[in-house]
């Protein structure tokens, strides 16, 4: 299972240099392409649906209004956010925060997002609920100061998230829906005074919706796990399923490679958020590299595989 890079739902979702969307015709198509070829080689592809909230700037929002969030505070952890019109990194500013009345038209574009990716072919959708983006901002105390319908109590704060969730599943199915979540993350002042009972209330409420995967469904653990330390939370029951990312950005072949037990390309951090080749389709495979008659030797039939 693949899942793509988080992917905007609307033209006020983004906040960084040339991420993709999935909202208008001109991306669509440029998505079938991709999926094809993802799905041609057997895999399930999983669109991430995106919306950053307030780690946006002006520069990435139509005629230059502030990004929205749950509430007007702006990120103040250190981070920061390129601004395309000055050619630098540069701080957050106070985003606007979302009237309530403005709420269902974000839902509806989480619901319209996910019937545009199972259009263009994709198998399920992902929630982005982590890192400090606007479901996350949402959910926590830090970032949510709201006191009105989707504010203060720990139900109140997650009834965007539980909306989007329910949209999402009317329209594709909650067996093509999962969620990504980061209950005990810090990243963009995205934290909890109580995130154990934030996690409790949630988790049961997703639960309850039979999600594709989230707590009682299959679980996928991510963050840093290497070949050895991924088996063992398979093998421990501690996962179902082990996310890799930066690995698998370097080593088009990583199952291959993990299957071999064979070596790794080292990854390029530098090149991570670049957007030509040069670090995104250039990595070698296995059959391309020195060690080739060492690992392949033996398995010709590998060099079959997808």
């Amino acid at each position: 299972m693949i899942i793509s890079e988080a992917t905007c739902i609307s033209n006020t979702a983004h906040g960084y240099p040339h991420t993709p969307g999935i909202y208008s015709m001109e991306q669509l198509q440029g998505w079938k392409p991709v999926v094809e070829a993802v799905t041609g080689k057997g895999a399930v592809f999983v669109s991430q649906l995106w919306h950053v909230g307030r780690a946006s700037h002006p520069d990435y929002q139509p005629g230059g209004a502030l990004p929205v969030s749950a509430s007007a505070i702006p990120i103040t952890d250190g981070t920061q956010v390129f601004a395309p019109s000055q050619g630098k990194m540069v701080d957050f500013v106070a985003p606007r925060a979302l009237e309530e009345e403005e709420i269902p038209a974000v839902v509806e574009q989480y619901r319209q997002a996910a019937r545009n990716a199972l259009d263009v072919g994709f198998s399920a959708v992902e929630i982005h609920g982590a890192n400090g983006y606007l479901v996350d901002q949402f959910f926590k105390s830090e970032s949510n100061h709201r006191t009105d319908g989707y504010g203060g109590s720990i139900e109140k704060r997650c009834r965007f998230a539980l909306e989007v969730v329910d949209a999402v599943c009317s329209e594709v199915g909650a067996d093509r829906t999962g969620i990504r979540l980061s209950l005990f993350g810090g990243f963009q002042n995205a934290t909890d005074t109580h995130p154990y009972a934030l996690g409790s209330y949630l988790l049961e409420e997703l639960n309850k919706r039979g999600l594709l995967y989230v707590w009682r469904g299959p679980l996928i653990a991510a963050g840093g796990y290497k070949r050895e330390s991924g088996m063992h939370a398979v093998q421990s029951g501690h996962a179902d399923l082990v996310a890799y990312g930066r690995l698998f950005i370097a080593n088009p072949d990583l199952p291959l490679r993990f299957c071999l037990d064979a070596p790794l390309n080292p990854y390029h951090r530098d090149t991570f958020y670049t957007f030509d080749d040069l670090g995104y389709t250039d990595y070698p495979r296995l059959q391309d590299t020195e060690y080739r008659e060492e690992f392949l030797g033996a398995h010709p039939c590998a060099l079959d595989q997808p």
